[in-house]
């Protein structure tokens, strides 16, 4: 190993700790060891940035624009609200749902359809006092096997379609994955329907879980000058054995008062943490001289008038409010609503509300203006958005929403019958939805996910890093001296289990371009098809089961499912074994 390769090494392995740890944003994190390539002169600003303009990633930019004109008009929702409306059963509502949304999935991009379809299936669930954790994991699970049916059908088959074709090889057709994709979804279905089913939780949800008086958030409460036990005990104030409520902690200036005896004096301007039952702070703010902190100038009596709702959002990965508290980031004046409550993965937070750091997947009760859900649902800060009673504000138009479904339908027929390409087809799509007006510009540009293109065209400067100075090369050597006595099996499992360890821990497309440059050279030394070892890892890094971080979608439905870390280990750990099972066999069958 040269100085070079050792210190590209220590940079990816640093990388890869700050991505695990959460250190920072994922783009962020990657561009950053991007910079210290180009700094250190082991990378041309030519080579590092390179990734900008790759193909993959342009596709990738109008794809998010595609799949934004074409759920914009709640066409699509219409129609599966109608189709999952006619479901009596269980199981059938399951395999009609999700297999229309698995072939959608095929052509759309994953996260949208999660984020759309997760409060409607939530809704449809509790109508019918049917658990939604039963559904969500699996919603997220058949987008992303639906999405290894063409190379379009997720971020990172196309990431390595252009990384092949910047190695001057030639990148995937439309449909070249779904020799793979195809049984791997048809078979995924079989165990989510049988084996998966019983091993999902039961549990009703956070919002359900509030409304059934729940213990799991907090609120704050003020004690003011007129209320009329101050200088008293919490005992006689009547703090202490309040049915459904129990007092946390009392903040007094710098000081925190943690835990709460009986004894306890209550002064003038204490803020009172209570976790608890919602109906029971709201009889407490009856009380004079107690005023419930919503950090806005909305009240729960304002639910009454119904100029007010409660609203449920999940925080999304590239939120601009991680890493702050719900202070810091402003909350209240930046979107005119105040949270009531912060749930994180069934934990009590004991925290006075705006001291919270939020984290991805957390899921925020607020209380906000009845215009809150459509201003903000497609927003960049949350990743689901509803209220929890579901307004139908869909802004439908059928003409438009048919017209948006028969471009996208001819521009796939386009490339699959090779009269343009993919990129061509895209851009031309996006060019008459916007001359249409179907998608406005500022629309289009606000559904491009910048953070995703910037991780994924930072990440391309580090897999180049890594061809350049041979560490790639150095690397595939290391796993061939450890597989090649096994036989080709043997390596593609390794491989497999490589990148999927990789797309758990940190970012699918991240881990397809770490793994991608190994798999190249791994086919150079063996004499063998490259395209081989290219399906491979497009589909390793896109099966993320097992963690709820390692893939957007499964991230989107971690908080409104109630669910705990351990349920994606039980539920996704046999289903990723069955796709590796039955990807290493077709690959190995069909190239070598």
């Amino acid at each position: 190993m040269t100085l070079e390769m050792g210190f590209v090494l220590v940079v990816i392995v640093v990388m890869f700790v700050a991505l695990l740890l959460e250190l920072a944003r994922p783009d962020m994190i990657v561009f950053s060891a991007l910079v210290i390539f180009v700094l250190t002169g082991l990378l041309t600003p030519e080579e590092a940035f390179k990734g900008f303009s790759n193909q993959g990633m342009l596709t990738i930019a109008l794809l998010f624009i595609v799949a934004g004109a074409v759920q914009k008009h709640g066409l699509l929702e219409q129609m599966m609200k109608q189709w999952l409306s006619k479901s009596k059963k269980v199981r059938g509502s399951m395999f009609r749902f999700y297999l229309p949304i698995s072939l959608s999935s095929a052509f759309l991009n994953n996260t949208p359809i999660v984020v759309t379809f997760t409060p409607m299936i939530k809704k449809w669930c509790e109508e019918r006092g049917i658990a939604p954790s039963k559904f969500l994991i699996p919603l997220s699970y058949v987008t992303i096997l639906g999405g290894t049916i063409t190379v379009i059908g997720t971020s990172t088959n196309l990431v390595v379609h252009g990384m092949l074709l910047d190695y001057g090889l030639e990148g995937f057709t439309l449909f070249q994955l779904a020799v793979v994709g195809v049984p791997v979804l048809i078979i995924g279905f079989i165990y989510l329907f049988t084996i998966g089913f019983k091993l999902l939780p039961h549990n009703k949800g956070f919002s359900e879980q509030v409304k059934k008086d729940s213990r799991e958030y907090i609120a704050e409460m003020t004690v003011s000058s007129s209320f009329a036990f101050i200088n008293e005990t919490v005992e006689n104030a009547g703090l202490r054995e309040l049915k459904g409520l129990y007092l946390v902690e009392i903040i007094r200036e710098s000081e925190r008062i943690s835990p709460v005896k009986s004894t306890t004096i209550v002064r003038a301007g204490d803020r009172l943490i209570f976790t608890g039952l919602i109906s029971t702070i709201a009889e407490l703010q009856q009380l004079k001289g107690l005023q419930l902190e919503t950090g806005t100038h909305l009240d729960l009596d304002d639910l009454k008038n119904g100029d007010v709702q409660l609203v449920e959002a999940v925080v999304s990965h590239q939120s601009s409010l991680l890493s702050k508290s719900i202070k810091q980031s402003q909350f209240r004046s930046r979107f005119d609503a105040g949270v009531l409550a912060v749930h994180r993965n069934n934990e009590r937070i004991k925290s006075k509300i705006g001291e919270i750091i939020l984290k991805p997947g957390d899921v925020l009760l607020l209380l906000a203006g009845s215009d809150f859900v459509r201003t903000y649902q497609h927003s960049n800060d949350f990743y689901v958005v509803s209220s929890m009673e579901t307004p139908n504000h869909l802004n439908e138009n059928r003409k438009k929403g048919w017209f948006s479904i028969i471009v996208l339908i001819i521009m796939i027929l386009a490339v699959t019958l090779n009269v343009l390409s993919m990129f061509k087809a895209m851009l031309l799509a996006v060019f008459i939805f916007i001359i249409t007006k179907i998608i406005s510009p500022e629309e289009a540009k606000k559904k491009i996910q910048f953070h995703v293109l910037l991780l994924i065209a930072s990440a391309f400067g580090v897999g180049t890093a890594m061809t350049k100075t041979g560490l790639a090369s150095w690397m595939a050597n290391g796993l061939l001296e450890i597989g090649e006595p096994l036989g080709i099996i043997a390596i593609l499992i390794a491989v497999y289990i490589l990148t999927n360890i990789f797309t758990e821990l940190i970012t699918n497309s991240a881990a397809a371009v770490l793994m991608l440059p190994i798999g190249i050279e791994m086919a150079e030394v063996l004499s063998l098809d490259y395209m081989g070892f290219a399906v491979t890892i497009a589909i390793a890094a896109s099966a993320s089961f097992i963690t709820p971080i390692g893939y957007q979608t499964n991230l989107i439905v971690y908080g409104p499912g109630g669910y705990t870390f351990s349920d994606y280990i039980k539920v996704g750990t046999p289903l990723s074994i069955i796709v590796m099972l039955i990807t290493v066999t077709i690959v190995n069958m069909l190239w070598f």
